[in-house]
């Protein structure tokens, strides 16, 4: 059940007055708090990927892993590669390994490299939520990364509340309201009383105060 956007335009007019003007782009923030969910049981915990209408103001960063025929197609579309020979020059590198976690938001994988990732970057994507989304070596992979360009993490693992970005304070009020009403519906989708679960909904600005979203 989609929010109000009105309410949730209400609150992001709020959250934009409290917050004092700076000198760089501020990112809009989403925090959701649950409630009534326990988190120990593996089948509760949330992590899922949703794409953003409106997207994110600013696109996030994906690399492209792929070898051969498929890596050569990554580059002729102007995506970011790591191939295979650059992958295995990792192996035992965790300080390449962490350099390149912390450069990219998503990774894009070849399938039948996966195992290979899986012993060189799994240590280090693994607890940052980034191992690669696999894909055929024939897939566009031009599409995949487009839309994983306007793509958030939605997570709840071990505390019940969920945070992402959901774009940009140059972007108007009801492209906002809407990338927020997609996070929510995704996470509703996933709770086990759906809406039920929401205790609170929060907006705000880098550097200013969380605003809440009334949706009773």
């Amino acid at each position: 059940m989609p929010i109000d956007e009105e309410r949730i335009i209400e609150a992001l007019r709020e959250a934009r007055a409290r917050a004092k003007p700076r000198n760089f782009r501020q990112s809009v923030e989403l925090l959701i708090n649950l409630r009534d969910i326990d988190l120990r049981k593996p089948e509760n915990r949330i992590r899922e990927l949703v794409a953003l209408p409106n997207g994110l103001g600013k696109e996030a960063r994906v690399c492209v892993i792929a070898s051969g025929d498929a890596a050569l197609r990554a580059r002729k579309a102007g995506l970011d590669v790591l191939d295979r020979e650059e992958l295995e020059g990792m192996a035992g590198d965790k300080k390449r390994a962490k350099k390149l976690a912390e450069q990219y938001d998503f990774f894009v994988a070849e399938a039948p490299l996966m195992p290979l990732i899986g012993r060189i970057l799994g240590p280090v994507l693994g607890p940052r939520g980034k191992m690669p989304t696999p894909v055929p070596s024939t897939a566009d992979f031009a599409a995949v990364v487009e839309r994983l360009k306007r793509t958030v993490r939605v997570v709840a693992w071990k505390s019940p509340n969920v945070y992402c970005r959901v774009g940009t304070e140059d972007m108007d009020d009801k492209a906002l309201a809407e990338n927020i009403n997609a996070v929510i519906k995704a996470l509703e989708e996933k709770l086990p009383k759906g809406i039920k679960n929401i205790k609170s909904i929060y907006v705000k600005m880098t550097m200013g105060p969380a605003v809440e979203v009334e949706f009773r």
